[in-house]
């Protein structure tokens, strides 16, 4: 099947406007489209970036021409800047304000994004019209919201006063910023730092909390529009004729949260068949274990209202969706607590926790489902904790944490989903040294090892599959390479394996 071929066609209804649909019948792994972003720069609340490369700089050097911060002279040169603002504030002579930390969030960067975006209009105003004039930007709902003064402060009078624009209108100006904050896609650059891209094909897909495709970013940082491709591919099976959906929220958030975050950022209220589910599609992602009795477990009575009566099935125990929304805003801000503690320290922080809310919460629940995805990502990687190092308690800890994992995933990120590559390499690896560990102790015989191995190198294959389609540039993308070097030694040297066991 060519890739150059797109296989989708967009049709339109009154509920919902512009969606895609399968143009032929798609396997897992087919590429759908590709395309190049309209615009891309930094996300809003930024911190200080470089406005080529869009890695985070000290700010110590400057554009020789305009006077913002670049990491060096190569990247002061790159079309994405200096044919852009560069251009823009050198002109009107706007200077970079010196900043005491550039770590924090910098409103300065606030204009970048929707600046490119007025001048890639006038460069492209074909484009514009057919594909980004007519994306939905929520502008009466936003007029309401604190985001709109926001972005007249930092962004409107900031580009139509300083930098000289006023040839600009308001209106379009804050149509733009409408069509940024629903549309644009959160991408990353090699030095894995976040910025945003406009896609324009990508925002006609429909959102859905369980994603049908899965799209990957390729930024490879030389600075132009198109060094930055977003390939879609489909995860699953999708017949002809079928809505393609992509996921506009982190598929590990509960439903409560997933549409507070569609509610404010998109104005949409979803009723997908995950949200519609007081079990989220019996992950029980959302569920809690009841206080008062042994068996018990608190759903929601309602899902399209988040503040309905949660019920306890097997008492009459009963509680609020506010009250369980609190409880799950006290477990985030003890996640984010520890989120960039790595090590051992990383590894204890977050058991303890896993263990203190496992009497609150539901095995699968989403917090808990949370806690096994970092901490199959440090068993393992980390100082003391390298596989090797660990005992078979451990590399069973291991491998449980990635099935319950893999449990979820195949409801909620079913198919060729990032997350479940991610996990399958994460397993290979402790079901092999464990297995080796066991037939040298002498507790599973020779033909035991050996299909444990095989199982090792068939899970490890599964991940290959998946990664392989990552982009090279990205962290998963490597990963895909060193998992294909793992996958074709091990079946090379299997019976060498054995032998030397």
């Amino acid at each position: 099947m060519s890739e150059n071929k797109e296989l989708f066609k967009v049709e339109k209804s009154e509920t919902v406007g512009r969606y895609a649909v399968a143009s032929e019948d798609l396997k897992p792994g087919d590429v759908i489209f590709s395309e190049t972003p309209f615009a891309y720069g930094p996300k809003s609340d930024s911190s200080c970036l470089c406005l080529g490369c869009h890695s985070p700089v000290d700010c110590a050097y400057l554009c020789s021409t305009c006077s913002w911060p670049v990491c060096g002279p190569e990247c002061e040169q790159l079309k994405v800047h200096k044919e852009n603002e560069c251009q823009v504030f050198s002109n009107a002579k706007v200077k970079f304000q010196t900043v005491e930390d550039p770590t924090d969030v910098c409103l300065q960067y606030e204009c970048i994004t929707p600046l490119r975006m007025l001048l890639e209009k006038e460069r492209d105003p074909k484009r514009w019209e057919e594909e980004i004039s007519i994306m939905e930007a929520h502008n009466e709902e936003r007029k309401s919201r604190p985001i709109w003064e926001f972005n007249q402060h930092n962004i409107v009078e900031y580009i139509r006063g300083p930098c000289k624009m006023d040839k600009y209108s308001e209106e379009l100006i804050h149509l733009i910023c409408g069509i940024l904050e629903i549309n644009a896609f959160e991408a990353r650059t090699p030095s894995c730092y976040a910025i945003r891209c406009l896609f324009p094909k990508l925002a006609i897909l429909s959102h859905n909390c369980v994603s049908n495709i899965h799209h990957a970013v390729d930024c490879n940082g030389y600075g132009e529009l198109k060094d930055c491709v977003v390939t879609v591919r489909a995860a699953v099976d999708i017949p002809k004729g079928g809505e393609l959906f992509s996921s506009y929220t982190f598929s590990l958030w509960p439903t409560l949260v997933r549409r507070e975050f569609l509610r404010e950022s998109k104005f949409f209220d979803c009723t997908c068949p995950r949200c519609s589910s007081p079990t989220e599609l019996d992950t029980h992602m959302s569920s809690l274990k009841c206080q008062r009795c042994d068996n018990g477990v608190i759903i929601s009575t309602n899902t399209a209202d988040d503040a309905c009566e949660w019920k306890c099935t097997h008492c009459d125990y009963k509680t609020n969706g506010r009250a369980v929304r609190k409880v799950f805003a006290a477990i985030q801000n003890e996640i984010d607590q520890v989120e960039y503690i790595g090590g051992p320290e990383g590894i204890q922080q977050r058991e303890t926790i896993f263990r203190k809310y496992r009497s609150v919460l539901h095995p699968n629940n989403s917090y808990m489902t949370t806690f096994r995805s970092a901490l199959i990502q440090l068993y393992g990687k980390t100082e003391g904790y390298t596989l090797e190092d660990l005992p078979d308690v451990i590399l069973e800890r291991k491998i449980e944490l990635c099935l319950q994992l893999m449990e979820v995933l195949d409801i909620i990120e079913p198919g060729l989903s990032r997350i479940r590559g991610i996990t399958l390499y994460e397993l290979h690896g402790p079901i092999m040294i464990h297995a080796r560990h066991q037939y040298q102790y002498g507790a599973i015989n020779k033909e035991d090892f050996k299909a444990k191995l095989q199982e090792s190198i068939d899970t490890l294959g599964k991940a290959v599959e998946i990664l392989k389609n990552e982009p090279i540039s990205q962290p998963e993308g490597q990963l895909g390479q060193m998992a294909l070097s793992a996958h074709e030694q091990l079946k090379e040297n299997f019976d060498v394996l054995v032998d030397t066991a």
